[in-house]
């Protein structure tokens, strides 16, 4: 069907009413029977249907009739697009397979696991759950919590890579706009855990340090004992 007109009856019939071109060069380029071509052209196939012209289509070029006007055994062949018409954008929430569907409670827990920067809304686009859903993994009053095992979605087949990527540098970025904008932000959680690492080690030294004034002193405490004695 790739090789062939959008719509081939309409198409023979333009091309029966405005071109001398042969039966089976209309029936072999819109892919229909030469019977069936020439019943069209005696009015008892396809009565009624308005011929479409493919030139305008973009689906024949005009200098292809022309060659096949001129040479019965000529070809036509269809005209390709010179551009590509990249896919619309899905909106909405992700279609998931059924056999598929019980393996997004996995997914989910996966997400709230190693991604708590991304938010509920963008859990449930991607995947193509609901927020509520979602709400009862992360708070555990999923009916099936007791088996939930967090596994990588992509894994799983609920998602691409590239998807899940495109989600989590896009969730990074509004944390870190966030963080910007607040910094309080940037104190929370477990980025507070190298700022007492490096508390501890200002410590460390002035401990050591101590340590040594007291050798200090007892070594300083042993030698006027020695000299007390020699006297």
């Amino acid at each position: 069907m790739a090789d062939r007109p959008l719509m081939p009856i309409a198409t023979a019939v333009w091309l029966i009413d405005n071109t001398s071109l042969s039966f089976d060069q209309i029936a072999d380029f819109c892919g229909l029977h030469p019977l069936q071509v020439k019943g069209i052209a005696d009015g008892d196939v396809a009565g009624g249907v308005r011929g479409i012209d493919p030139i305008t289509n973009h689906q024949l070029a005009r200098e292809e009739i022309e060659k096949g006007e001129q040479d019965e055994k000529y070809k036509l062949k269809l005209s390709r697009p010179k551009t590509i018409v990249a896919e619309r954008p899905r909106k909405g929430p992700r279609y998931t397979p059924v056999s598929k569907r019980q393996n997004r409670p996995d997914a989910i827990a996966w997400m709230v696991r190693n991604h708590p920067e991304i938010s509920d809304a963008q859990i449930a686009k991607l995947l193509g759950t609901t927020k509520s859903t979602i709400q009862s993994v992360r708070d555990r009053t999923h009916w099936n919590t007791a088996n939930l095992v967090p596994r990588d979605p992509v894994g799983l087949g609920l998602c691409t890579q590239i998807d899940l990527d495109a989600v989590v540098r896009k969730a990074a970025a509004k944390r870190a706009k966030l963080e910007k904008a607040n910094p309080e932000l940037a104190n929370q959680g477990p980025s507070l855990e190298p700022v007492q690492d490096g508390q501890q080690a200002d410590e460390e030294p002035q401990e050591e340090e101590k340590s040594k004034v007291d050798l200090d002193k007892v070594f300083a405490d042993f030698s006027g004992s020695s000299d007390e004695n020699d006297g």
